[in-house]
């Protein structure tokens, strides 16, 4: 099969299309042939080295997190999948033209949903749901800050609070501030680029965290006593400075059901994961140059042509 490969820490240069082995199938997972996968931090964090320490992996690597795609062969234990099946999952490897998934962590895609969008969901969905109601432990009725709100973890976030029952200010730039209003769950929104603003914003019961940086040091002063700062990117380094605060950092776990419930509400039109550029595999590079960069208002999707694997 044809792979995007990284054999060296470093800048996107640094991944190569070329052609790798194919992965072997255990009897509990599914050979899906892949049509689509998105492009997230996490991805140029480990191409660039910054978190091996934290998460290290062996090279040669092949990156990615999502797919989307068909099933081309199943384990013989696997009951609930066959070949032809459309399908989604939070995975490993999957910048690639074939990659290996657990059936117990693989979702079925919605009738009718666009492979490139259904590539855009698993990570984000599991990242900003487990965020709200894992790290943040979101209960009726509390007022959450949810810094980041526009992103798609953070569209996740705020789509899983008004399920919940919080309350969510959006925090946000304030060229931003409208279109944050109207995300689901959010009462509120504040500029946390403007000092002034973030200021006059009261105590909240939790800060759900997505940025990078140290607007972190700023939010983490807003939780009132006994509350809550979940994060699932950078945490405060004067947190101890709180320590009636709990400061909780969360890693996305694997669920096929949670991928499953909101892969359902984007394809329903309930939730909205913007796509921003789609880009060919062979473009990984160029995708990552762009995630890093910042400034792209939605999820980098690669197609992935897998139409000569044998």
């Amino acid at each position: 099969m044809r792979a995007v490969v990284l054999h060296e820490f470093g800048p996107p240069s640094n991944l190569k299309y070329e052609n790798h082995e194919d992965p072997e199938l255990n009897d509990d997972e599914v050979l899906v042939a892949v049509t689509a996968v998105s492009v997230n931090p996490i991805d140029w964090k480990i191409r660039s080295g910054s978190v091996q320490r934290r998460m290290p992996v062996n090279l040669p690597i092949i990156l990615g997190r999502d797919v989307a795609g068909i099933v081309r062969a199943v384990g013989t234990s696997v009951k609930d999948f066959a070949a032809g099946d459309r399908v989604l999952s939070f995975a490993m490897n999957t910048y690639a033209q074939l990659c290996v998934v657990k059936a117990a962590e693989l979702a079925r895609m919605p009738e009718g949903m666009e492979m490139t969008q259904a590539a855009a969901i698993p990570l984000v969905a599991l990242t900003g749901d487990q965020l709200l109601r894992d790290a943040t432990r979101a209960q009726p009725g509390q007022t959450i800050l949810l810094a980041g709100a526009l992103g798609s973890v953070g569209r996740v976030a705020a789509f899983a609070a008004s399920e919940v029952g919080a309350k969510i200010i959006a925090g946000v730039r304030k060229d931003k501030l409208d279109e944050a209003r109207r995300l689901p769950g959010v009462m509120e929104a504040v500029a946390l680029d403007d000092e002034a603003s973030l200021a006059k914003l009261g105590q909240v019961d939790a800060v759900a965290n997505t940025l990078m940086g140290d607007i972190t040091t700023k939010l983490i002063a807003k939780v009132k006593e006994g509350g809550i700062f979940g994060s699932v990117a950078d945490m405060p380094s004067n947190a101890a400075q709180y320590p009636a605060i709990t400061v909780n950092r969360i890693q996305a776990k694997a669920n096929a059901k949670t991928v499953a419930y909101y892969a359902e509400a984007v394809n329903s039109g309930k939730l909205e994961l913007p796509v921003e550029r789609i880009l060919e595999l062979q473009d990984a590079p160029e995708a990552h140059r762009l995630g890093e960069k910042g400034g792209v208002g939605g999820k980098i999707v690669m197609t992935v042509d897998n139409e000569n694997v044998a």
